[in-house]
């Protein structure tokens, strides 16, 4: 009689424990690999939005859009949504889809630098709620002349209100962040911890969030995108008379300045 063999217990032991370590091995690569291409998928996402940029400020004589007005009708999510056809998965990074508050204002998930701004509804929103994790530039728009001021006394008068500026690959447009508009200043401190986007009324805390690994990706007024290490985004030009010379620029700060969740990104 022929004997039948077989694996024994000690082997398909031995055999899953091998299993076990290469997935170990492989599992940090693969994540890694996922991150990357939601950062990619992020990015494309941007220069679509460019796109669109640029094609209603050739509609409209060269201006941006008002960011003002009723309701929300005149913001970017609503004046450019014939373009975007209300499609929310382009008003989202992938990396951040689900929205931190319902339509009632109720938060529906723990707060992190991974969630959606919204659900809102109202005027100026679609009838299902706008959400998003992209912000844009406050100080790109174009109010009307009655408009002095905006929102917490931003002085309309420093907003750039055209892509048509010298300099637009230093001004950032619509980037990731944890409201859908931000007016940040020179004198904006960084958040004092990795959950504290909204400590304060200092806007550059809602753009000053851990997204892509130290970084977020914005689009700038020239129409390009990239990447913002988040100690740069206070030597961007985000104003008219924003001073890329400040508190938080070389030579004044030093590594030590950083809150303790920000000393390991990259400087500059």
């Amino acid at each position: 009689m022929q004997n039948r063999r077989a694996f024994t217990l000690i082997e398909l032991l031995v055999v899953i424990a091998i299993i076990a370590l290469l997935m170990s091995i492989l599992m940090p690569s693969l994540q890694r690999v996922r991150k990357n291409a939601r950062t990619v998928v992020c990015q494309t996402n941007l220069r679509q939005w460019t796109l669109y940029f640029h094609m209603y400020t050739d509609e409209y004589n060269g201006s941006f859009q008002e960011g003002v007005g009723n309701g929300h009708t005149h913001h970017w999510f609503n004046a450019l949504r014939s373009y975007y056809r209300n499609d929310h998965k382009m008003v989202c990074c992938p990396t951040a889809l689900k929205p931190l508050y319902d339509e009632s204002g109720i938060q529906i998930g723990p707060w992190h630098t991974f969630a959606a701004w919204g659900i809102f509804k109202g005027e100026g929103y679609a009838p299902e709620g706008d959400w998003g994790s992209y912000g844009i530039n406050g100080w790109v728009e174009n109010p009307p002349p009655q408009y002095a001021t905006v929102y917490e006394n931003f002085d309309t008068k420093n907003d750039w209100r055209t892509p048509l500026v010298k300099g637009a690959g230093y001004i950032p447009l619509l980037f990731d962040a944890m409201r859908f508009n931000v007016f940040p200043l020179q004198t904006d401190m960084p958040p004092t911890a990795e959950d504290r986007a909204w400590e304060g009324i200092q806007h550059m805390r809602r753009a000053c969030i851990d997204r892509h690994n130290g970084f977020i990706n914005s689009a700038f007024l020239d129409w390009s995108v990239r990447k913002i290490g988040l100690k740069e985004l206070w030597t961007l030009k985000w104003h008219r008379t924003y001073s890329t010379t400040n508190a938080w620029t070389p030579p004044g700060v030093q590594p030590s300045d950083w809150p303790d969740w920000m000393r390991k990104f990259k400087d500059y």
